[in-house]
């Protein structure tokens, strides 16, 4: 079925731009990224030669392969994110990119956003890793987002994570990517983790349903460093496919875990810093049961780790570092909270 706006970057048109963004585009140039950004979806740089106020924008569509396209649409992550910039962003007092454009067509799993493009910031490197002061920006940020999209008011009609795609999901991918965990990365699997292969697919419901509990917010699903872009004084998330409702640790644990150096988080108490944040915005919240819903947010995240490690291309340079960045960071991080104990 046919759409009223392009599905890929090539069937974009001056014509179709000057429409949409309301300023008269007398030419264009598609800018592809390197390898490895856009990965359930493509993302491209669109240069313009026009009236309007910006010379580049980045545009969001359909991955080319029907692989990742048909896990976007088991999540729904095309119009998830189209319908967080148009309804959610704006009702939002955070940095988001501004959204210039944006349809989805739910019958052929086709979208198109046109979003800012953040050229004069600085992207995040999750196997780089980032400064402390870095780290301090990210999670004001995310306690912000929370705060403003705390229960009652969190969900903005939104999906909660403990849904049966999320669990099924969750389930058949660790299946999948332990064996190759084991095989490519088992210097980094300290023996308390060894019981995560007999337990952790059964476990993964509870876990679902435990960090879905109220107090619930808006989350991101998805804070890493590669969907973090660094101003000189803040910082603005993107990549809002997952885009859902969940407890605030699951931003959180996922961030400190798989993005931030142990070592740093513990002695910075990173975890801590949040916690106040959160408190400093005005949010009631008990300490005891956050640092529980964190152990578990941070076991049940052992599914991402698993799963994206055991679906990587290792024979890229970059897919090995990735994987043990993330692996690494949510083994170590996994060993020292003791979370390992919550599968016996």
């Amino acid at each position: 079925m046919s759409t009223s706006f392009p599905s890929s970057p090539d069937k974009v048109t001056a014509a179709w731009l000057s429409r949409v963004l309301a300023h008269h585009v007398e030419n264009l140039e598609v800018e592809h990224f390197a390898e490895g950004a856009g990965i359930i979806g493509q993302v491209v740089r669109i240069n313009l030669d026009s009236d309007a106020p910006f010379k580049s924008l980045v545009g969001k569509f359909p991955s080319p392969s029907e692989g990742n396209r048909l896990v976007a649409k088991t999540y729904n992550m095309y119009g998830r994110e189209v319908d967080f910039y148009q309804r959610i962003a704006p009702k939002l007092d955070l940095r988001t990119p501004k959204c210039y454009f944006g349809e989805f067509d739910e019958s052929s799993n086709n979208f198109v956003l046109l979003i800012e493009d953040l050229k004069d910031y600085e992207i995040g490197d999750q196997v780089e890793g980032c400064s402390l002061d870095q780290a301090h920006m990210v999670i004001s940020n995310i306690a912000k987002l929370h705060a403003l999209a705390w229960q009652p008011g969190a969900g903005f009609g939104l999906v909660s994570h403990n849904n049966p795609a999320q669990r099924d999901g969750m389930i058949a991918g660790f299946h999948m990517g332990w064996p190759v965990v084991m095989d490519g990365f088992r210097d980094l699997v300290p023996s308390a983790a060894l019981i995560a292969e007999r337990k952790m697919e059964q476990a993964t419901p509870w876990l679902l349903e435990e960090i879905t509990r109220p107090p619930i917010c808006l989350t991101h699903a998805d804070v890493r460093l590669d969907n973090v872009f660094f101003g000189e004084q803040e910082v603005c998330l993107v990549d809002w496919q997952s885009v859902c409702t969940s407890c605030p640790e699951q931003d959180l644990a996922y961030f400190l875990t798989q993005s931030v150096a142990l070592e740093m988080a513990e002695s910075a108490d990173l975890k801590g810093l949040y916690f106040d944040e959160l408190r400093a915005r005005g949010i009631d919240y008990p300490r005891k049961l956050f640092e529980e819903r964190y152990k578990i947010a941070a076991l049940y995240l052992l599914n991402y780790a698993v799963i994206i490690a055991g679906t990587l291309d290792l024979g890229n340079e970059r897919g090995q570092a990735l994987g043990r960045t993330l692996l690494g960071g949510s083994f170590a991080a996994l060993d020292a909270l003791g979370a390992f104990e919550l599968l016996s």
